[in-house]
């Protein structure tokens, strides 16, 4: 040590800071991951299936037979001289030029053809409502039979308890609204935070779980003539068969803008690590920024 050291103490040499530790933890039993890939494969297909079954009459009614056939609340519709279509989407009063994609798409020749969805949207691609029966039939008992695996699962090892299940200090006005602004802002959480679910995502799955899914799964059946007759019940619970299409429909949608908020809000907060948690189970918990 020389004399200017003991001189100036800001001359000597600190050592250096340990780096911190990452903190892996286990996230995702393998039940939770195989069922949830299941899931994202049952629920893409059952998609495209019913959208083809949806294109033999892509026109939404409420009643009991439907209020006025000549008016449904929702349609996909072809309009126009038959050498150059346009496509249109007819939502209540309102009219949106949807020519190439709803409505009117090219058809297996590269042709304009009226068509609720495009081909390339359906399972199968060309038209053919037995075949897409056959599949959405098929998908929907593998998307039941997944969910009750899971839900069981859910009871019995107390993840719902523990991990989906509000708490007091979630349902606190000011906690949603804190949840609320850190989402607007695009703030993830860190730390402790980030080992388990926040309120909005909470709900938004337990709305999935205990709304949507049912719902879809009830209205499904009372659209089946068969189950008609062994459960009556079903078409006086929805309103009849046009209004059980139309919340079939729109079940549908509102999961679809569940999976699209979920996969934007899996980039955002890490896809590698998202990622990985949802594959191996292992999940780098983000560190809390120094203030």
């Amino acid at each position: 040590m020389t004399d200017a050291s003991l001189a100036d103490p800001a001359a000597i040499p600190l050592p250096p800071r340990p780096k911190p530790v990452r903190e892996v933890i286990y996230r995702h039993t393998l039940l939770v991951r195989a069922t949830h890939w299941i899931n994202v494969l049952a629920i893409s297909l059952l998609l495209m299936s019913g959208m083809q079954i949806f294109n033999a009459h892509p026109r939404l009614y409420f009643g009991q037979y439907g209020a006025d056939a000549d008016t449904p609340w929702f349609e996909l519709a072809a309009k126009g001289p038959d050498d150059k279509p346009q496509g249109v989407l007819r939502l209540g009063g309102l009219e949106l030029n949807t020519t190439g994609v709803l409505g009117v798409s090219k058809g297996p020749d590269g042709q304009p053809a009226a068509r609720g969805f495009p081909r390339w949207l359906t399972l199968p691609n060309d038209q053919d409502l037995g075949t897409g029966r056959r599949w959405h039939f098929f998908l929907a008992w593998t998307l039941v039979i997944n969910g009750l695996v899971y839900v069981a699962w859910g009871f019995a090892s107390g993840h719902f308890r523990r991990d989906l299940a509000p708490t007091g200090a979630d349902v606190k006005p000011r906690h949603i609204w804190r949840s609320i602004v850190d989402h607007a802002r695009l703030k993830h959480p860190t730390g402790e935070e980030a080992k388990r679910y926040n309120i909005l995502q909470k709900f938004a799955y337990l709305a999935v779980i205990v709304v949507l899914v049912p719902g879809i799964i009830l209205t499904g059946l009372t659209m089946s003539p068969g189950i008609d007759a062994a459960f009556p019940w079903l078409l006086d619970l929805f309103g009849g068969r046009p209004t059980a299409r139309s919340i079939h429909f729109m079940c549908a949608n509102l999961i679809v803008l569940f999976v699209i908020v979920h996969v934007v809000e899996v980039f955002l907060a890490g896809v590698v690590n998202e990622m990985r948690s949802m594959i191996t189970g292992r999940y780098v918990v983000p560190r809390e920024h120094a203030s």
